[in-house]
């Protein structure tokens, strides 16, 4: 399944729990002798919530949270008929997340999902650059000074504005950055290029994964920071590589909300070896 682009394999866990999932992980994710895809997603029953979300990068690290994955997790437990429910909870290990499914068709075609307050408190995000919040602040890497805020929407970004992000080279200062000294879990790199108040265009290199089409909580991040930045009112459509998700920082309750498709690419068996 992907949203936006951003696609993982996911396997319904309800009835049971696999074994090494960062082993499959890694395999199942490899374009040329596996699946391929940005990761894998596990979809788990859940004592607290409707379900249970676990995902993996393609490099085989656990991950807090993942909003594309969410999106298509409600996809799935619905159009399957784990649920009947258009609204569900999920547990993730970012904490509980509140999706809408909208259905046309008996199929769920988008969904909004409640993605949470952001944090902004430099230890908790987490990242080593001082201040009571990381706005603006000057990252040199490679000789050129970046400047970079950053957020965490259960999982760390650092969000750099860009005139020209089409030919910016994402894979160079990305992994550099990812792993940079003061991102001691490593970070999730967002350039983006503002193209008004209400609309942003992106390009993400994920911790653990590379650069991938979309980043739901990279999406959400940037909105923050754009806002923070006073380049963005709160509201605005993100251009990702792989399609566009909405994205709404509401000031009465803190929360952002993202809403997007989810799609099913196709169905299969894997032969672990």
């Amino acid at each position: 399944m992907h949203g936006a682009g951003n696609d993982y394999v996911y396997v319904d866990c309800t009835k049971g729990e696999i074994a090494n999932p960062r082993e499959l992980a890694q395999k199942i994710s490899d374009r040329h002798f596996g699946v391929g895809s940005d990761g894998l997603v596990l979809i788990c029953s859940s004592s607290v919530a409707d379900f249970r979300m676990r995902m993996f990068n393609a490099d085989g690290s656990e991950a807090q949270m993942c909003g594309n994955a969410t999106r298509c997790i409600g996809k799935y437990v619905f159009d399957k008929g784990l649920t009947t429910k258009t609204e569900l909870t999920l547990e993730t290990l970012a904490g509980l997340k509140r999706l809408s499914l909208f259905v046309d068709n008996g199929k769920v075609r988008r969904v909004k999902v409640d993605m949470g307050a952001p944090e902004l408190t430099p230890a908790k995000i987490p990242t080593l650059l001082a201040g009571e919040r990381v706005v603006a602040a000057p990252l040199e890497v490679e000789g050129k000074t970046f400047a970079v805020t950053c957020v965490s929407m259960g999982n760390p970004h650092a969000v750099i504005f860009v005139e020209d992000v089409k030919n910016f080279d994402v894979r160079r200062f990305g992994t550099r950055i990812e792993n940079h000294a003061l991102f001691p879990e490593k970070v999730n790199v967002e350039f983006v290029e503002p193209l008004s108040a209400t609309e942003l265009r992106m390009r993400v290199w994920e911790r653990g994964s590379g650069e991938t089409w979309a980043c739901g909580t990279g999406a959400c991040a940037t909105l923050v920071a754009a806002t923070l930045n006073k380049l963005s009112n709160g509201k605005a459509t993100i251009h990702l590589l792989g399609g566009d998700l909405e994205v709404e920082w509401d000031a009465s309750s803190n929360h952002i909300y993202m809403t997007g498709e989810a799609e099913t690419v196709f169905e299969g068996e894997y032969l672990i070896r």
